[in-house]
């Protein structure tokens, strides 16, 4: 249809010029493309040394697995959000010692505290385009199993050649939903420290209830190390470990920002679905979201019902809590966002535009017909999986299951294993197994294990994947499965890794014998999957190459959607106008604490912090406009999940803020970006400073970094 996938990408970068500052999650290697657009919004680092993960700032920018970071000092510190820290917070805390609510830190190297098998430094060092490696040679006639399953041990193979070395962890992303493969290696840290979090009150100041909206007054923000071997080297966690000695790391800077002031953001965004057909809005609108909307509601209902009044257990279940409430909010805004702007009639005028433009230019052929069955199989296989895991929502399940899947894989040669299952990932399954005691409770999972076999039971039949109603168990018959089962025992559970398959079929353990019973329908499930995923990753790149042939003839920007690689956006500090008679932003300040202040969750600031606002103890991180200290601003950057922790960075690279969440109003972003409402919220390095030192007396960490002051 057209000769090359790879090279419209590259030929369209520079026809962008009138394109909007502030859309596109960019990769590094395509910064040099958008000169003028960096130079236009007075950006002053050169767009190849942006592009440069070797040189300064991108050599300073980590991802720490589903948030992102960097790196402020040369001994190993990182600072990332408060939230992206909470798991090593809770690892901690203790009924004695509730780091959760009272923050914690360390005055010295030796006071730093395990971050846990699950903390993980990521740092990327080299990014290539292996696309023919994965593509090249790929025959029409394979079957969509056949074919995904092909691109699955070429993509397996290339991870294999990479991590000969064993410091490293390597990946095979997609970009542009198939079209382009990159090779992605990182140095892997596997001994991270918590150094400092704020107490909750200053970190998840405003809670849910301030989630998403603004102004907010939120300090999230939290410090790690990373510690390697003496031999400058990854290791295990170790008290013989050194600090990890950073290539680079950001110079902060308390100078500060005004609105209009142009603004860098590097980072790991997860997921965006900027290219999604209107078929695919709609499913999403009508059918995914309000029913993820209302699982996860009544999860929420169960969790605290079932963790009322019982001692530590708010303590076990607050990171799942927060994680789902955070999930929940999201999805609630994206439904408000998709029935306040109608996206899938402006897709409808974008895709007829295209369909139109397409029969002119190109050649003809099956393609439009082929992505509309591909997409209508996803949509349906996406409803029988969501029942799945109703069917199947309990932390100890799921571990039977991954236990057996395991052994099961492991009778294969390492090569040929399903991805997740491989000698490289045992480390990880290690990791899950080990974090589940930090956040389970059995009574708790079987009240919510009870809950969503109920729901199950309400979802159409026809989205009852085959076969699985006669293997489920009655929800009469949990309390004595529960009871009989070893494997909320943290040894026990780890005991199993290693064993036969047979062990698990001549086993007496209720959970292992359901997840005996559930791998043929799950597999069932899986194989399904992989055809549907197939076809998609047959006929997709086909679109996705004449969508980038018909935006180039716009003199449109393309970019691939967020994949959790690395990216780049830039903006400038701005308010906006959620609707009429309003203007949110561009700053939020300390004031705001006081008069939100209520001395109960979530608005319950420390006392020291309230005495220290009314007394204006505010030195140099005084805003000279404001005339007091601002807590978080808003700018036009292009972000999403997956950029919490992003260094927010001024024209010069300098660090000025940590991204941390977006509007309300910019939840659909993700769909589509809308440049009028579209906001990002960062916490101000001012504020982070400030509470440093004057609340929390972090002089230790403050001497450590490099940070330029205000002139006086």
């Amino acid at each position: 249809m057209f000769k090359s996938i790879v090279l419209p990408v590259v030929a369209v970068m520079g026809v962008i010029a009138s394109a909007n500052a502030d859309e596109g999650q960019w990769q590094p290697h395509q910064l040099p493309q958008l000169k003028s657009e960096l130079k236009r919004i007075g950006i002053t680092i050169p767009a190849e040394k942006l592009a440069d993960l070797s040189k300064h700032p991108m050599s300073a920018m980590v991802s720490l697995g589903g948030c992102s970071a960097s790196f402020v000092s040369p001994d190993g510190l990182i600072v990332t959000n408060h939230h992206c820290a909470y798991g090593a917070v809770q690892r901690n805390a203790t009924p004695e010692h509730n780091y959760i609510v009272n923050g914690y830190l360390a005055k010295t190297r030796d006071a730093e505290l395990p971050g846990g098998p699950s903390t993980l430094v990521y740092v990327t060092e080299k990014v290539e385009n292996v696309t023919d490696r994965v593509l090249k040679g790929l025959s029409p006639s394979l079957s969509g199993k056949e074919r995904h399953e092909q691109v699955e041990s070429r993509i397996k193979a290339l991870i294999a050649e990479c991590e000969s070395d064993k410091a490293y962890r390597c990946s095979v992303p997609a970009f542009h939903r198939g079209g382009e493969y990159y090779r992605i290696r990182q140095l892997m840290i596997r001994d991270v420290r918590l150094v400092y979090a704020p107490a909750d009150s200053v970190g998840n100041f405003g809670g849910d209830i301030d989630n998403y909206e603004f102004p907010r007054q939120a300090g999230d923000f939290s410090f790690l190390r990373a510690y390697v071997g003496k031999d400058g080297r990854p290791a295990d966690p170790s008290p013989d470990n050194v600090p990890y000695h950073s290539k680079d790391f950001l110079v902060v800077s308390a100078e500060g920002l005004k609105n209009g002031d142009p603004i860098l953001l590097a980072g790991y965004p997860g997921r965006t679905s900027r290219y999604k057909l209107p078929s695919e809005i709609r499913f999403a609108r009508d059918v995914d979201y309000p029913a993820k909307a209302a699982s996860i509601t009544a999860d929420l209902s169960v969790i605290a019902a079932a963790t009322m009044g019982n001692p530590g257990y708010d303590v076990r279940y607050a990171s799942v809590a927060k994680s789902l409430n955070n999930v929940l909010k999201k999805t609630q805004g994206l439904m408000d966002g998709f029935a306040r702007t109608d996206i899938a009639a402006i897709k409808d005028k974008q895709d007829a535009e295209f369909r139109g433009w397409y029969k002119q230019h190109g050649k003809g052929g099956s393609l439009l017909s082929d992505l509309d069955t591909a997409i209508g199989a996803d949509m349906a296989g996406s409803q029988q999986e969501a029942a799945w895991a109703e069917a199947t929502h309990s932390d100890l399940l799921k571990s039977a299951r991954t236990l057996y899947r395991l052994s099961l894989e492991r009778q294969k040669p390492d090569a040929q294993r399903e991805a997740g299952y491989q000698e490289r990932d045992l480390s990880f399954i290690k990791a899950r197994l080990t974090r589940l005691e930090q956040s389970f409770v059995p009574s708790v999972d079987q009240a919510r294990w009870t809950a969503a076999l109920n729901r199950y039971a309400k979802v159409d039949a026809k989205n009852h994947p085959h076969g699985l109603d006669a293997l489920l168990p009655k929800a009469d018959a949990l309390p004595g499965m529960y009871k009989a089962t070893e494997l909320a025992d943290t040894s026990k559970r780890l005991a199993w890794i290693g064993k036969d398959p047979e062990a698990f079929r001549s086993s007496h353990d209720p959970f292992i014998q359901l997840a005996v019973r559930l791998q043929d329908t799950g597999m069932a499930l899986e194989n399904h999957r992989k055809e549907v995923d197939g076809n998609l990753e047959r006929v997709i790149p086909q679109y996705m190459e004449a969508v980038i042939a018909w935006k180039k003839s716009q003199g449109k920007p393309v970019y691939p959607d967020a994949n959790s690689t690395l990216r780049v956006t830039y903006g400038t500090v701005a308010p906006y106008t959620p609707r009429d008679g309003i203007i949110k932003g561009p700053f939020s300040t300390v004031e705001g604490i006081v008069q939100k202040a209520t001395n109960k969750e979530p608005f319950n600031a420390p006392a020291n912090l309230l005495q220290a606002i009314r007394e204006k103890r505010y030195g140099v991180f005084k805003d000279p406009v404001l005339g007091t200290v601002p807590v978080n601003f808003l700018s036009s950057a292009d972000t999403t999940g997956g950029n919490s922790g992003s260094a927010v960075m001024n024209k010069r690279g300098e660090l000025v803020g940590l991204n941390f969440d977006s509007t309300y109003e910019s939840i659909t972003k993700d769909w589509y970006f809308d440049p009028v409402i579209t906001r990002a919220i960062h916490v101000d390095i001012r504020y982070m400073l400030w509470v440093m030192k004057e609340v929390d007396h972090a002089d230790n960490l403050l001497k450590e970094m490099t940070i330029k002051y205000p002139k006086k």
